[in-house]
């Protein structure tokens, strides 16, 4: 069957997106009776990506904020900071500097910069990883700071992923986790794989996403050896390096499971994890709570609640797998 109506839904929030945070949008003109009867609030927006990243447009789409219209009383400031490490330090200052009342961080890669520019600025966090270890929050249920936000997946979601592949491709024995090592939750999820390992009669082996030819070369040397497959960590880094991923898991015939099903749209295998979009929408909310008065300190740090389980049947289908019905059942986004 075609895209699932989730796809479709996705491919229209980016056309919404276009229209809601184009240039013109962004620098809407400001007509003096708005201006005298409503205050207007500023927010800011950092995102490690560039402009024409689908991915982006869609999760920024999908931030609507009830009762705030840009032009009226709101306005975005948005900065594409792409993945380089210097442009996002550039741009989080650059950010900081406008005084926004709040600003959206979009990934583990922003919140560092954003931090060392401001311990004033409220910050909210859709995706973070495990903000404690990275030191955004002192706790979470009491974040302390000006920082606040929503995790997107715990580290016993590594076990789910190896249960996951080892029903989809059962030969497995090997797997290769792909995995940021200079993210403290790209080490905690590797480390409860590796526990889990045993139990499901599978050897693993960590490959760091330092840089795409180390990737490149790690994943090639691994599948030289029979019976392998790939676990995608989540983490900035396997966003940026998603394209080559996927790339080299059809290259070398490897089962694959990601955390977010952006890649199973690109042609992954499979994927579970959080509806990212809905961390979005519920990031929306805190900005929401914080432009009335509210505290990120005060504002406890949530897990994720909504959890999709996605699956390509035309890579399936290459890779010579038989996806069993159950399977095929418990998917709310299938790709035939």
């Amino acid at each position: 069957m075609p895209l699932s109506k989730k796809v479709a839904g996705a491919a229209m929030k980016r056309r919404e997106f276009i229209k809601l945070f184009g240039p013109a949008a962004i620098a809407w003109p400001l007509a003096a009776r708005a201006q005298q009867q409503e205050q207007m609030r500023r927010i800011g927006a950092l995102l490690p990506a560039t402009a024409d990243d689908a991915v982006f447009q869609a999760r920024l789409a999908g931030v609507a904020i009830l009762g705030w219209a840009i032009g009226r009383n709101m306005r975005i400031d948005v900065r594409w900071a792409s993945a380089d490490a210097g442009e996002i330090r550039r741009h989080a200052a650059e950010l900081v500097a406008l005084k926004p009342d709040v600003i959206l961080a979009t990934g583990d890669s922003t919140m560092p910069p954003l931090l060392q520019s401001t311990r004033t600025v409220p910050i909210v966090f859709p995706t973070g990883l495990d903000p404690v270890a990275n030191g955004y929050v002192s706790s979470l249920s009491r974040p302390g700071g000006n920082a606040t936000g929503f995790m997107i997946a715990e580290y016993t979601m590594g076990g789910k992923w190896l249960e996951l592949l080892k029903e989809i491709a059962p030969s497995v024995t090997r797997v290769a986790v792909i995995r940021d090592v200079t993210n403290p939750s790209g080490i905690g999820q590797f480390g409860v794989i590796n526990a889990m390992a045993p139990s499901l009669r599978v050897e693993v082996i960590p490959v760091n996403m330092a840089n795409a030819d180390e990737i490149e070369r790690d994943v090639a040397a691994f599948a030289r050896s029979p019976n392998g497959g790939l676990i995608v960590g989540a983490s900035g880094a396997s966003i940026r390096y998603r394209e080559l991923i996927i790339t080299l898991a059809a290259r070398h015939r490897l089962p694959a499971v990601y955390w977010a099903s952006f890649y199973v749209t690109s042609g992954g295998l499979i994927s579970y994890g959080a509806d990212i979009l809905e961390q979005y929408r519920r990031a929306a909310g805190y900005i929401d709570r914080i432009l009335k008065g509210e505290k990120p300190a005060d504002m406890p740090v949530q897990a994720a609640t909504k959890f999709e389980l996605a699956i390509n049947l035309r890579t399936a289908k290459a890779l010579g797998l038989s996806v069993p019905p159950t399977l095929l059942a418990r998917a709310g986004e299938v790709i035939e």
